[in-house]
């Protein structure tokens, strides 16, 4: 782990007391900061906190917010919540994963594009939606993907 970074993490945890009532906050801070929770990261926060790894690791595979993978420059989300698998979501999933050559949880090899599947994203009335970054994008269909994946080409 490079140096910045790793004052960067220890400076986090600074920053809540290395107060291990604190860990999902601190492991947020590290995730903005990192982008996702590398098993060296999350070995320091447990120093830091005096606490055992297992119990970061344990905090970071429970809750699926925390990612141990890093995301691409525009991580998408595809709902496959009822409202949206019913109205053709696994298609739009089939479509994205077509597109990119990814599959969920996998990150494009030039870290463009990030793929996941999830839940709910409370916008049900605009089935089948997927997010890019924090952009809801709905009433989807696979002729429409190509177009979206478009506007975020660098």
């Amino acid at each position: 782990m490079k140096p910045e970074i790793r004052e960067k993490i220890i400076e986090i945890c600074n920053n809540f007391n290395n107060n291990p009532g604190e860990l999902i906050n601190i492991l947020h801070g590290v995730q903005d900061f990192m982008g996702y929770l590398p098993a060296e990261a999350q070995e320091l926060i447990a120093e830091c906190l005096h606490i055992p790894t297992a119990k970061v690791y344990g905090v970071v595979s429970f809750y699926s917010f925390f990612t141990m993978m890093p995301k691409g420059k525009h991580p998408i989300s595809v709902c496959l919540g009822t409202a949206c698998y019913v109205r053709g979501a696994e298609k739009i999933l089939d479509e994205f994963k077509r597109i990119l050559k990814i599959n969920p949880g996998e990150t494009t090899p030039d870290g463009k594009f990030s793929l996941t599947s999830l839940r709910c994203i409370g916008a049900c009335g605009l089935a089948p939606v997927a997010m890019i970054g924090d952009k809801v994008y709905g009433r989807l269909s696979p002729d429409k993907i190509q177009g979206i994946i478009d506007e975020y080409k660098d």
